[in-house]
């Protein structure tokens, strides 16, 4: 692969970074993450109108046909301005649906999602279970004669207080079951949750006899949801490395500036020390990410550990990086009023999400396993 952008994402890049600083600077996101919902419709229409959402779905499904790699560079972006919102959500629902096979719903449904009318998000976290596809046992589906009945609860489920529509990973006579729900469906219940990072809020849902409309089941199920991932993955490795970009620069301009004991700080050793190790961590970090979207774009035979060593690399790179962060900023970091802890925070919890380094370290290891 070509390890340089191509112009036309080094303009999607520039864009991309205009918007959030023309429409959404840190001082917008504080105050969109002190809502109920972290969201702000008419940002989210910005986002929606820009193509942002189906950037990577096929044009017939109201996307640009682009491919992953263009998805990691708006991601970083997004991720360098801590944007708030559902956009990640949306882009794992849609993704989602557009794997599960079923043309007739990707058709109806996936326009809508692409132009920003309807928001979406996938619940398949459960409290006993992780991120593999065979530990979803909580949500039980029941053929109702007139579809399918789901009975059970979902946590830590992303966005679902603004979603239209939900993804739900649930277990049935087939095996894992992936069904379609409407939000505002009878028997769906929406309570928010506490999270680390107050730009995308959590919440747990019940379910209780909610109609909902399969989209697929058994391998096809399992397939579709780890291919989501997979993708998912490539867009918070991304986010990760435009945060910890944002963190470089802000420690270094800080270093460049601050006096102690009548120095500049960034003459001493020890902090260049620190800014060295944070630019290594952010541009090997990047190499990791734009690789594994441009592997799993092209279908190469090393794709799948591709992703689980992005994702592994870049979620331990981003808590050094956010370690010497604060260290080099001293006492000012820690505050409320830096906005240094916007971005530790929304990296930790990118950190779980699709599964953490250790996860990611066991799924490569069994793929070394796998090949011996």
């Amino acid at each position: 692969m070509d390890y340089d952008l191509s112009k036309p994402q080094k303009m999607l890049q520039q864009s991309v970074r205009e918007f959030c600083q023309r429409q959404c600077p840190l001082e917008k996101v504080r105050e969109i993450m002190e809502t109920e919902t972290a969201h702000d419709p008419e940002l989210w229409q910005g986002i929606a109108d820009q193509g942002w959402i189906g950037l990577h779905l096929s044009e017939d499904h109201g996307g640009l046909g682009l491919g992953l790699v263009d998805l990691a560079v708006v991601a970083e972006e997004l991720g360098r301005g801590c944007l708030p919102g559902p956009f990640l959500s949306t882009t794992w629902a849609a993704t989602l649906l557009s794997k599960c096979g079923n043309e007739n719903l990707a058709s109806k449904y996936l326009p809508e999602l692409c132009e920003g009318s309807k928001i979406a998000t996938v619940a398949c976290f459960e409290e006993e279970a992780g991120w593999a596809a065979e530990e979803y046992t909580t949500v039980k589906v029941t053929d109702s004669g007139e579809g399918v009945q789901l009975s059970g609860s979902k946590q830590l489920v992303g966005d679902a207080g603004v979603a239209d529509l939900m993804i739900i990973a649930a277990r049935g006579e087939m095996g894992l079951t992936l069904v379609l729900v409407e939000t505002s469906a009878d028997g769906v219940s929406i309570v928010a949750t506490p999270g680390i990072d107050a730009t995308r809020k959590l919440y747990e849902v019940k379910l209780d006899n909610v109609t909902g409309v399969v989209l697929a089941t058994g391998a096809q199920a399992r397939q579709a949801l780890i291919e989501s991932q997979q993708v998912g993955n490539v867009a918070v490795c991304a986010e990760l490395v435009g945060s910890m970009q944002w963190m470089l620069e802000t420690t270094v301009e800080y270093a460049k500036t601050r006096k102690q004991f009548d120095q500049i700080i960034g003459a001493f050793q020890a902090v260049q020390h620190k800014c060295a190790d944070m630019l290594l961590d952010t541009e090997s970090s990047r190499s990791a990410a734009l690789y594994a979207a441009w592997a799993l774009t092209e279908g190469t035979d090393d794709a799948d550990r591709a992703v689980s060593i992005a994702k592994l690399f870049c979620a331990d790179a981003a808590q050094r990086v956010g370690g010497n962060s604060i260290q080099a900023h001293g006492g000012i970091g820690f505050t409320w009023e830096h906005d240094l802890h916007l971005f530790y925070k929304r990296n930790k919890s990118n950190e779980f999400l699709f599964g953490d380094a250790t996860f990611h370290r066991e799924h490569v290891a069994q793929i070394a396993i796998g090949a011996a």
